[in-house]
């Protein structure tokens, strides 16, 4: 990132990268109204966390601008790239608070712990951009993400001490933007897909071991299978068919534990040919083997 700043009085600027995001804390203040501006060098999604301070914010691009008058406490996503460039109007009574969490764009398929897959389904908009700048999804922080923003500032820490420091509070701070955003996303559902996907649920369980496929299930409640894949994991936090299968095993276990099957009868119930596939999903989900069940 490259930056400049004219007339402060007080500019801190970390600029710290962690695998494959790059991460600028900024804090800047000044007895005038000063602009502090800033670009990127290359295509970057980014979200950026405002703290205590309530600065003016623009984009500003080759099609047009865009402009945020009220930023304290706001989480805000974007696509940006090379044209774009983003000013803050810094002045005594708003100083500027800002942690930036970047990556760029040739980074996506590469991001650890399944981060790329939650750019692609909830910042969709982002990763395939049709401008210089997109806005991407917007909210004011929870009580739980402003504290993290808040002890990032306030952070005394140095060495390797600080570095494990961020680590740990960007990665909280992306966790809870992605969760709180799935969570305002699930919000939006309508009433009455919502009981569709509730539908969803009730037609596997009752049919464990013979479950219909998702074109089966898409006719049977009359929504489409791309929009039922979609919806039915920003409700309930899973896919369809894992779905499935953690109530398969679930029922599963049931039977095993009130001994109510053998685990081969358990297995054929919920829907495994095989007891060696239905073994190792077993001790996937659960830590321990059918068979060690007492």
């Amino acid at each position: 990132m490259n930056n400049q700043k004219m007339y402060l009085s007080h500019v801190t600027r970390d600029i710290i990268d962690i695998n494959d995001f790059t991460i600028l804390v900024e804090t800047a203040n000044s007895d005038k109204v000063i602009q502090d501006t800033c670009f990127f060098d290359e295509p970057v999604i980014a979200v950026a966390f405002y703290g205590a301070g309530n600065v003016d914010l623009e984009f500003e691009y080759p099609t047009t601008s865009k402009h945020y008058n009220y930023t304290k406490g706001l989480a805000l996503s974007f696509y940006s790239d090379e044209k774009v460039l983003c000013k803050h109007t810094v002045s005594k009574n708003n100083p500027l608070e800002c942690v930036v969490i970047a990556t760029a764009t040739r980074h996506l398929n590469r991001l650890p712990n399944q981060e790329g897959e939650l750019f692609s389904e909830l910042l969709e908009q982002l990763v395939n951009p049709k401008d210089h700048y997109v806005e991407g999804p917007s909210f004011f922080m929870t009580p739980e993400m402003l504290k993290i923003v808040n002890d990032i500032f306030n952070m005394k820490y140095e060495g390797k001490a600080r570095m494990m420091f961020f680590r740990s509070q960007i990665t909280a701070l992306l966790s809870h933007f992605f969760g709180q955003l799935a969570i305002n996303r699930s919000k939006q559902i309508k009433t009455k897909d919502r009981t569709r996907l509730e539908e969803v649920k009730d037609i596997l369980a009752n049919n464990l071991n013979n479950p219909p496929s998702l074109t089966e299930l898409s006719k049977a409640i009359g929504l489409n299978a791309t929009k039922l894949k979609k919806e039915f994991k920003e409700v309930f936090g899973v896919p369809v068919f894992k779905y499935l299968q953690n109530e398969r095993l679930i029922t599963a276990h049931d039977l095993i534990s009130n001994k109510e099957a053998t685990v081969q009868e358990a297995a054929w119930h919920v829907g495994y040919d095989s007891l060696s596939s239905f073994s190792n999903a077993f001790a996937n989900k659960f830590g321990y083997r059918p068979s060690q069940i007492r």
